[in-house]
């Protein structure tokens, strides 16, 4: 089987992490590429992973010696990278890898390699966004509102580059966003390798075209115009204020 490169990317608390994971426990011969950071651990983070924790001077030096397949500067403060051995590494395997990279380094990726697919998660409106990232505060312990609505307008910014991506999935009810995903991981295999379908391959296909971004207007409609997002002519600036049912 010829491995498959997968790009997902959201928004932070978009909750991509946990569908990659519930995705990994169905579908055999997925590899997820730990990203490398300069950040601090959050929270329950452990090395090797969530991240590969590094120093900003041992980023550089893996940035000049060629060994990342994508990386960026996020939020003018941060290095995030994904290392080349980890597509060397599944190809060898003659596994599908997973990368879990920003706008930023998707745009990397699929510039290197078109061949890749990619996907976008959305969350399901501004406020469902809020509540997530706020749970994921208070969990790691600390609880900073001024970062909240900074990741908030950041949310915004990286949702009006949807249309970069071949697929869309609104993670509103988990289980349906996973059914989603994995439809769409054995779709491609379908397609590109030939790989049957083992159960009710007709509506696995049917599944996956629906969440084709050429497919899914009427679907991403109220959740692009939730974030202040017109999907035809750009964006709409709308206030991200405090909802008072939030809490």
């Amino acid at each position: 089987m010829a491995g498959i490169l997968f790009i997902i990317s959201a928004p932070s608390g978009s909750g991509k992490s946990t569908l990659v994971s519930e995705l990994r426990k169905q579908v055999s011969g997925v590899d997820f590429s730990i990203s490398w950071t300069t950040r601090a651990p959050r929270g329950s983070e452990e090395n090797g992973r969530e991240y590969y924790f590094t120093t900003r001077d041992e980023f550089e030096r893996m940035i000049a010696a060629g060994m990342f397949l994508e990386h960026a500067e996020v939020f003018g403060k941060d290095y995030y990278g994904t290392a080349r051995q980890s597509l060397e590494d599944a190809r060898r395997a003659g596994h599908d890898l997973i990368l879990d990279i920003d706008v930023q380094g998707a745009a990397q990726v699929r510039k290197a390699m078109p061949e890749a697919v990619s996907i976008f998660v959305l969350p399901p409106n501004p406020r469902a966004l809020r509540t997530r990232l706020r749970n994921r505060s208070r969990a790691e312990g600390v609880v900073d509102d001024a970062e909240l609505f900074r990741r908030l307008g950041e949310a915004r910014k990286e949702i009006e580059n949807y249309r970069d991506y071949s697929y869309i999935l609104v993670n509103d009810i988990l289980d349906r966003a996973v059914a989603q995903l994995e439809a769409i991981v054995l779709a491609e295999r379908f397609y590109r390798n030939g790989e049957p379908i083992a159960y009710r391959s007709s509506r696995v296909l049917e599944v996956a075209a629906a969440c084709r971004q050429s497919n899914a207007q009427e679907r991403l409609k109220p959740v692009l115009e939730a974030f202040g997002i017109n999907g035809s002519s750009g964006q709409q600036q709308l206030p991200f204020g405090d909802d008072p049912d939030d809490d």
